[in-house]
């Protein structure tokens, strides 16, 4: 292993664990990371010695304040804007479904709200959830042979009567990246409000709201070795226009306008070291990411850093599983074709094994996956899978290693093992 992928291994605690004798091989990242020690000390340092509620005089409520207000700073730094335009929730789902509930006090019936085939249900229930007061929803297709989007129904989908256009960064079933650019440009040509799902992207790759030109964009911390807590980019001047559901008392001005009632403090205290443990990678070992990070400074510089060199390290893992894969008689893969950009998340079908026998089977030898629809149920429903269990999907972390991969790939090959499985446990 490189120095890189050591020094990151060491940061987490759990890669320790077995299972009987054998040592757990993670890949499940696309479901939520594992969470370095740092993050775990700065969770209890928050309950130990701080833990109160905001806007008291007394020492302990003014360190929360403070606190919090760290944490948008970082997460500024993260999305790269204006600690006014971070905002924290329960979720991402939560905080799209209030999204939603504001934004739909800006429409009228018969306006038109566009989602996709390839998103995740957070970004598309809260959409659909709005017909039943006379919006209109329109979905883009998917193109079933790449995995990705339609750009061309895409086009014809956006019309001037659309307010609002909802896509993913990237697709958490099958790793597809989509042009969030083009259809970020695309909304704002006929004055459409655009929410971006970021949650599976994040990990993968540096966000910069500023060149998106999104409205909203969203993300989860557990997804980036953070706990479990939703965070929302809100554009400020959007956002402070926005009617959303509050309090009487609450502040109804960005970004505190984004959410509702006593936040999780203690997450958001190890949300934001979750981004100061990226920050630190790209700070101990960024020294030659070149030209991405010209004009970049400080947190921000060591962001971009981090997910670079995440970015690199995962690529080659999953050229490496990808080249594995289709080599085993009977495995499937579903995803974008060579050459289209994608995360590092892989996932497949095993002849007519389901997706949830494969995982089981896979578990009991210490490797941890998905199976399923992964609540990406339209995609998988289009792939014509949802009936047979759906998909098995290995995600590659920073902290998985060639090794695993290798485990991984001589498992699914031994299916005479896989079919002992089986029957063992019928």
């Amino acid at each position: 292993m490189s120095n890189l992928s050591t020094h990151i291994i060491r940061q987490f605690p759990s890669l320790k664990n077995k299972i009987g004798d054998l040592p757990i091989a993670y890949l499940d990242g696309p479901g939520g990371y594992q969470v370095p020690a740092c993050v775990m000390d700065a969770v209890q340092n928050y309950l130990v010695r701080i833990n109160a509620n905001i806007g008291g005089s007394f020492p302990s409520s003014v360190e929360t304040d403070k606190v919090l207000q760290n944490s948008r700073e970082v997460f500024a730094d993260f999305f790269n804007c204006s600690w006014e335009e971070v905002a924290f929730g329960a979720n991402a789902t939560t905080l799209n479904f209030m999204l939603a509930q504001a934004l739909m006090r800006e429409m009228k019936s018969g306006d038109k709200v566009v989602i996709t085939e390839i998103d995740h249900e957070a970004n598309r229930s809260p959409w659909l959830e709005l017909q039943e007061r006379g919006i209109v929803v329109e979905e883009v297709a998917l193109d079933i042979a790449t995995c990705a989007l339609d750009m061309d129904d895409f086009k014809k989908k956006v019309s001037p009567n659309t307010k609002v256009v909802a896509c993913n960064y990237a697709s958490n079933a099958v790793g597809t990246i989509s042009d969030v650019k083009e259809i970020v440009r695309m909304a704002q040509a006929v004055g459409a409000y655009t929410v971006i799902d970021a949650v599976h992207y994040a990990a993968h790759g540096p966000i910069d709201v500023k060149d998106i030109g999104a409205d909203f964009l969203l993300c989860s911390a557990y997804k980036i070795f953070g706990p479990h807590l939703g965070v929302m980019y809100a554009k400020k001047d959007v956002a402070s226009k926005l009617r959303t559901m509050l309090v009487r008392p609450a502040k109804h001005y960005p970004p505190y306008c984004m959410e509702t009632g006593t936040l999780n403090h203690e997450g958001i205290a190890g949300a934001a070291e979750a981004v100061e443990f990226v920050a630190g990678i790209g700070d101990q070992f960024g020294a030659k990411a070149g030209k991405d990070l010209q004009g970049l400074h400080g947190r921000r510089r060591n962001v971009v850093a981090g997910l670079g060199l995440f970015n690199r390290y995962e690529e080659d893992l999953t050229d490496y599983l990808i080249s594995e894969l289709s080599n085993i008689s009977g495995i499937t893969i579903y995803g974008p074709p060579i050459g289209y950009p994608r995360t590092s998340t892989v996932s497949f079908t095993y002849g007519d094994y389901t997706a949830g026998r494969v995982a089981k089977y896979l578990a009991c030898k210490g490797l941890f996956v998905w199976n399923g629809d992964f609540f990406a149920t339209r995609l998988v429903e289009r792939l014509g899978l949802l009936d047979q269990g759906g998909l098995v999907r290995i995600g590659i972390a920073p902290y998985n290693t060639q090794e695993e991969l290798e485990r991984l790939v001589k498992a699914l090959d031994d299916e005479n093992s896989l079919v002992r499985f089986i029957e063992d446990k019928r």
